[in-house]
């Protein structure tokens, strides 16, 4: 079994802002593999599923972004699950816009849901980095994370959530070279 959390800001008012790209990228998922319904478990939202042969557990907590990390340590205690079951979708400042990475550990570069996980399991799990650019200056990254991804965006926004769920199933089976492959061939139609 595998927990897939997609990391976000509870509530309408961000769900197109470019910090809950996770979240975006767990209810992508949750529909193309026709997982469960939605329970209220963890101090989030979690879905049950399978992705391949996997069983994979999709949680997006509803605690902000900054608290994460209890979210994610309550259901690996729960489940048991040694930190390699855990995979974190998150957006990420240092990579071009639609841009995915997969890395194994690593530290969290300023991004409070990855430092507030981090604090309750350690930096070895893996990260699924998705890019949405830097602004250009520190001074405009509050503004950039949390503001929404543009009308110009949506199209490549659609194109990357799909190639994602399109190529899901490297990432349940361990082959994150595949999944990135994949994932840029999709991105080159």
């Amino acid at each position: 079994m595998q927990l897939w959390v997609g990391l976000g800001n509870p509530g309408p008012k961000h769900a197109l802002q470019r910090h809950n790209v996770g979240f975006m990228a767990c209810d992508v998922l949750a529909d193309m593999y026709d997982f469960g319904p939605i329970q209220k478990k963890f101090q989030g939202w979690l879905q049950e599923g399978r992705i391949g042969t996997e069983k994979v557990l999709l949680l997006k907590p509803a605690t902000y972004m900054n608290e994460s990390g209890r979210s994610v340590g309550e259901a690996m205690r729960f489940y048991k699950l040694p930190v390699e079951a855990l995979t974190v979708f998150h957006d990420e400042l240092d990579l071009a816009p639609f841009k995915v990475k997969v890395k194994q550990g690593g530290g969290h570069a300023g991004h409070n849901g990855l430092r507030s996980i981090d604090q309750h399991l350690g930096p070895d799990f893996r990260r699924v980095r998705i890019g949405i650019g830097h602004p250009g200056h520190k001074d405009r990254v509050h503004g950039h994370v949390l503001g929404n991804f543009a009308k110009a965006e949506m199209d490549d926004l659609v194109q990357m959530l799909g190639a994602i769920g399109g190529c899901a199933d490297w990432l349940a089976a361990g082959d994150d070279p595949r999944f990135m492959s994949e994932y840029a061939l999709r991105m080159q139609d």
